[in-house]
Order: structure tokens, then C-alpha cells, then sequence
């Protein structure tokens, strides 16, 4: 049974229990590119306090005027499906190998390194599905410089930086008065707070699966436990080392940073604390489910024994009546052989007899509460 749940929760897209690993004496700085990965998109927005650029751009190298601006340059890369676009964005930005490696071998675990005129955060990203419980993960790469951030993101389809882009826009707030490391906590900050609606989710899936595991317990119930136990797994080992990576962030300190962001940054952190909180309170309900489901079933397992019991109960004195009357001996050979068989209304009265233990034993069965169900029934 434990087998077969087990291959039916397998998940077929990439997770913290498939990490990447190189080959055995590989280079270091290199890259390997999934045959499934999505041919890159680029995306640029540049903008200062009075202008604003958005636009689609075809190679890498259309960045460079921009670059060169005094402007804030966010370049999005949307997609790891082509060596050659990657390269030349390494190229472009004078990102270094290991940078690059990180960046293109996925997943990796979130982390922050500082490379002097560069600083890397990678982190984790979920987006709550639409109609099913669950949540799609992809890795987003942060590397910010000088003036500049450029963001590298697994596939192009599901992201939660809309919000950014539409106060960078519209001039919402104090983001287009700031520096590239106020976007980069901005993004940072979206990236964490989409963890919220996931665990929104999460949390009725929990209340009712608690109420489906007490009234009606099915092996579907288990199964929908296993999941969610194993997809909060997966969000904890999202959000434990990205709470590290910010926090190296706010402790370490970086050129980068000033100190203003730093402190939107601990704001960040509590965040991140927060989704700990709620994943580990929901993995306890969810442990606690399990163990509610093996009751449940164990407390359902003993009503059945019990009606099995009381039926039994019942016909034991019916066939020891039966039994009895069933031995056949001869009367005319003494009046002791079972003389009532030769009685006229012998049958019916033995009968009556039948009934009237099944009747009494039914009324000290329910004077004594034994058939009354012990699983509460389902509440309006």
C-alpha cells in the first residue's frame, strides 16, 4: 500500500530531492542546459525619476547602451533553454563562470555570494495553482550591480513580479527615486510574500482533510496526506535557506546594499520567519492528520467487529437451540428421547423461543449502550 502511494506522489518536475550534480572531474563554470528548458525571453525595463524604457529585446547585446546610462537597468531572463544566449549574457554583464554555473545548473539551493562589483542571490519562487492545491517552483537568480540588476528565471510562465513592474511603471512609491539594491529587495520581497497565498491554500486543504479523515476516512485521504506532507517538505527546504541568505544579507553587509535597504531587508527577514512558522504549524497538522486517519480507521475497523460481535452474539443460543432439536432421537424408545417432538404446536413454540432470546438479547445489548455508533456523525 505504502508502494504504491509512493509511486503515485512521485513528482515528475524538478525538486530539492533531485539536486544537480556534476560528473565526476567536470570543469569548473560549466554549464549544462536541460533539453526541456525553455528558449530564453528577455525583458528590460531601465528608469530613473522621469523616464521609463519597457520593452522585449532579442540578444543580450542590446543591453549595453543601457548599461552605460545612469539609469536603473533590470534585464528579466525568462527561460535556461540556450547555451549560446547565456553565454553572451555572461559575456555582456562579465559575470563570472561560477556565477554563470549557478545561475544555469538548476536547482540550487538559495544562497547570497559577493563577488566585489557583483553580488548573487538565488532563490526559490512558488506561485499557487489555479485550480488544484499545489504550487509551481522555479529558481530566480538576483545579480545586482552597480546600476543594473539582472534576473534569470527557470521558464516564462509563471512569475510574481507583476506588482514590481507595474509600481515601477505607474512610479508607485519611492522605487524609481532609489537604487538597483531597492529593486533587488523589492523582488526579494515579492518572491517571499508569494509564499503566503500557497500556504492560504494549504491551510483549508488541512480543515478539510481534518473533517473528511473524521467523518468518511478513504485510502484517497491518505494519499491526499502523503502529498501535502511531502509539497510542505518541499516549501521548508525552499524557505529555511533563503532565510539564512537574507539574513547573510542584513549581517554581512555589501557595498551594494546601503544601509537604508538593509533595514527594508530585516522587514524581508520577519517575512521569511513568518512562512517558517506557518510551514512548520501546517506539517504538525498534517503529521497529526496521519495519526487521526489511523484512529479513524482503527475506530471504524471496531464498529465493524462490534455489529460482526453482536450478530454473533445473538445466534449462538439460536443454534444451540437448533442443535439441540437437530440430534433426532428416537422417542418411542423412552419417554425421555425429546418427548416435545411429538408436541402438536412443538415447531412454533420453538420458534417463539428463538425470537424471543434474539429479542432479549437485543434489549440487554442496547440497555448496556453496545449499539449505539462511537463515530460522531457528520455536524451541519
Amino acid at each position: 500500500m505504502a508502494r504504491k502511494l509512493r509511486r503515485a506522489l512521485k513528482v515528475v518536475t524538478k525538486t530539492f530531492e533531485d539536486e544537480f550534480h556534476h560528473q565526476p572531474g567536470t570543469l569548473p563554470g560549466t554549464i549544462i542546459i536541460d533539453a526541456d528548458a525553455p528558449a530564453p525571453i528577455i525583458f528590460l525595463i531601465d528608469y530613473n525619476q522621469t523616464n521609463f524604457t519597457r520593452e522585449q529585446i532579442a540578444t543580450p547585446e542590446e543591453c549595453i547602451p543601457y548599461l552605460e546610462m545612469e539609469t536603473i537597468s533590470w534585464v528579466d531572463v525568462q527561460g535556461l533553454g540556450s547555451q549560446d544566449i547565456l553565454q553572451r549574457l555572461g559575456r555582456v554583464f562579465d559575470l563570472h563562470p561560477l556565477v554563470l554555473e549557478d545561475v544555469v545548473n538548476v536547482p540550487e539551493r538559495p544562497k547570497t555570494e559577493d563577488y566585489e562589483d557583483q553580488l548573487l542571490f538565488i532563490a526559490r519562487m512558488v506561485v499557487p495553482k489555479e485550480r488544484t492545491c499545489g504550487f509551481y517552483s522555479e529558481q530566480v537568480s538576483l545579480i545586482l550591480g552597480k546600476n543594473y540588476l539582472l534576473t534569470v528565471q527557470e521558464e516564462p510562465e509563471h512569475d510574481c513580479f507583476e506588482p514590481v513592474r507595474s509600481r515601477i511603471e505607474k512610479a508607485k512609491g519611492i522605487i524609481r527615486s532609489q537604487k538597483a539594491d531597492y529593486l533587488t529587495y523589492a523582488l526579494l520581497d515579492a518572491i517571499i510574500d508569494g509564499y503566503f497565498p500557497v500556504l492560504e491554500l494549504y491551510g483549508e486543504r488541512i480543515e478539510e482533510l481534518e473533517e473528511e479523515v473524521i467523518v468518511k476516512p478513504t485510502p484517497q485521504t491518505l494519499q491526499s496526506i502523503y502529498q501535502i506532507r511531502r509539497e510542505l517538505l518541499q516549501l521548508r527546504r525552499a524557505i529555511w535557506p533563503q532565510r539564512d541568505a537574507i539574513n547573510s544579507l542584513i549581517r554581512d553587509g555589501s557595498d551594494l546594499i546601503s544601509e537604508d535597504v538593509r533595514i527594508y531587508l530585516r522587514d524581508c527577514y520577519d517575512h521569511t520567519v513568518q512562512v517558517m512558522d506557518m510551514v512548520e504549524t501546517y506539517r504538525e497538522l498534517a503529521s497529526g492528520l496521519m495519526d487521526v486517519y489511523l484512529s479513524a480507521v482503527s475506530n471504524k475497523m471496531n464498529e465493524i467487529m462490534k455489529v460482526l460481535t453482536v450478530v454473533s452474539s445473538i445466534f449462538i443460543p439460536l443454534t444451540f437451540v437448533a442443535g439441540i432439536y437437530g440430534m433426532n432421537f428416537n422417542t418411542e424408545k423412552s419417554p425421555y428421547n425429546m418427548p416435545e417432538l411429538n408436541w402438536y404446536w412443538g415447531y412454533p413454540m420453538c420458534l417463539g423461543i428463538m425470537v424471543a432470546i434474539a429479542l432479549c438479547l437485543l434489549l440487554f445489548f442496547w440497555r448496556r449502550g453496545w449499539l449505539q455508533n462511537s463515530v460522531p456523525t457528520k455536524r451541519n
